[in-house]
């Protein structure tokens, strides 16, 4: 029962930019769930619908995926938030897929972000606590979800999966190889840098209130 209470994370909660409606209660309550739901839904309309006109970048999707997943911890700042909006993340990226948006719209490489970006930041975000540490956990995060997504994406062009007139792998690769990585750190840091402070809160006035 305690995983499905979704415990407060102390570093989070005390970090979190939007604090003055962020959850604080000891147990997840039915606002959180829905939040978290809602993020992670968000996260998949916005990377099938939002387009940045940057389509000739690879691994970009990830820029779609990790900044309304960071709102949904900003707001709901617990352990295993991140896992709740992947999981809803999911199961919303396979309904568009079944509605007809696929390669065009939400390929392997997007859907494997997509789902992977929540899960990778509970991972990296467990045991900080503020500071600089909490915004390399975000931009790690970001990192090794789209290094799952190059994996995918990669194997998939090498095993002709995937439909033609893709550009071929060898001229993918010189690309994908930097921006794929790129692309996540930039996405981590950036939703960490703009949804939490670098100190706690907490901290903070203990630190102006001694003399």
């Amino acid at each position: 029962m305690t995983g499905l209470n979704l415990p407060l994370h102390p570093g989070l909660t005390g970090t979190t930019r939007l604090k003055w409606i962020a959850s604080d209660q000891a147990a997840a309550s039915m606002r959180d769930w829905l939040i978290l739901l809602a993020a992670g839904i968000a996260a998949a309309c916005c990377s099938t619908f939002l387009d940045l006109d940057i389509k000739q970048v690879p691994g970009h999707a990830i820029l779609r995926v990790v900044f309304p997943m960071a709102v949904g911890l900003a707001l709901v700042p617990r352990r295993g938030s991140g896992t709740v909006m992947g999981a809803s993340a999911l199961v919303t990226g396979v309904a568009l897929r079944f509605a007809g948006f696929k390669e065009e719209a939400l390929g392997m490489g997007a859907l494997t972000s997509l789902i992977a970006t929540g899960p990778l930041l509970d991972f990296a975000l467990r045991r900080v606590n503020g500071g600089w540490k909490q915004y390399l956990a975000f931009a790690l995060a970001g990192l090794a979800s789209n290094t799952a997504a190059f994996a995918v994406r990669g194997t998939a062009k090498a095993m002709g999966w995937e439909r033609a007139g893709r550009r071929p792998l060898w001229e993918w690769l010189a690309q994908a190889s930097f921006t794929y990585l790129a692309c996540g750190l930039v996405a981590g840091l950036i939703s960490g840098l703009v949804l939490f402070y670098a100190r706690r809160r907490d901290a903070a006035a203990q630190s102006e209130a001694a003399p």
